[in-house]
């Protein structure tokens, strides 16, 4: 049986990588990766000897470069698996390898390491006991409110990720579904022009405006927790 190693790799800031990654990186027998290139960088700036074999690994060849991982780790082969950045299998490919790996019987170790959603839940000062990562919301309205509503009674915190171009957006509708909650829009989390706008909802939005946000976004909402709902029932008397 071979060995499958879940290897996280940094956001954005090259030093964030373990020792213990560095290691694993230069132990695998192959690497299966997102994009060979970003991968690359990394053993660049450390200069460590890569692997012979690379295996391009992604959503829409998860398939095909699936059943080569299979093959390598019969063979007694080990593997490591990197996205991009972060945590391979977080809403980025992953899930299927490792479901397949383990079913066959293969070992899985996966390393610590860097992951967005918990660095945003903390950086947010929303409370951080009790979340949910919900990872991308979908992309259609409709679908996207039927999304928000099945948390709008929960009381955890929630963790999303979603595109620049549709942060705005988002907001809006969680604004229109959940209300004026506290909210955190992580932006370039651990890179140079890092940002992070907290407040609540709508505050988040007025500073938004109309202003073009590039990169990488965690948004982190305040769940239905007793002080939001006791804030709201005053609010509600008031009127």
């Amino acid at each position: 049986m071979g060995k499958l190693t879940i290897i996280p790799t940094p956001l954005g800031n090259m030093d964030d990588i373990t020792l213990r990654a560095l290691k694993a990186l230069t132990e695998v027998d192959a690497i299966a990766c997102e994009d060979t290139r970003q991968t690359r960088k990394i053993f660049a700036r450390y200069d460590l000897a890569a692997p012979e074999l690379w295996i391009s690994y992604h959503e829409h060849n998860e398939l095909s470069a699936g059943k080569k991982i299979l093959a390598m780790l019969s063979e007694g082969h080990r593997v490591g698996l990197c996205s991009d950045a972060g945590f391979p299998c977080v809403s980025d490919p992953g899930y299927k390898i490792v479901a397949s790996a383990i079913e066959e019987g293969h070992e899985i170790e996966t390393l610590p390491g860097p992951y967005a959603g918990v660095t945003a839940l903390v950086a947010s000062g929303i409370p951080t006991s009790s979340y949910t990562f919900k990872g991308f919301p979908p992309r259609k309205d409709g679908q996207r409110t039927t999304f928000l509503r099945m948390e709008q009674d929960q009381p955890h915190t929630l963790v999303f990720y979603e595109s620049p171009h549709r942060v705005s957006k988002f907001l809006k509708v969680a604004l229109e579904v959940l209300g004026n909650r506290k909210a955190a829009v992580c932006i370039e989390l651990t890179k140079k022009f890092e940002r992070i706008i907290r407040g609540n909802i709508q505050s988040v939005l007025d500073e938004l405006g109309d202003k073009k946000i590039r990169g990488e976004v965690t948004i982190v909402i305040e769940g239905a927790t007793r002080r939001y709902k006791q804030e709201n029932k005053v609010k509600e008397s008031d009127n």
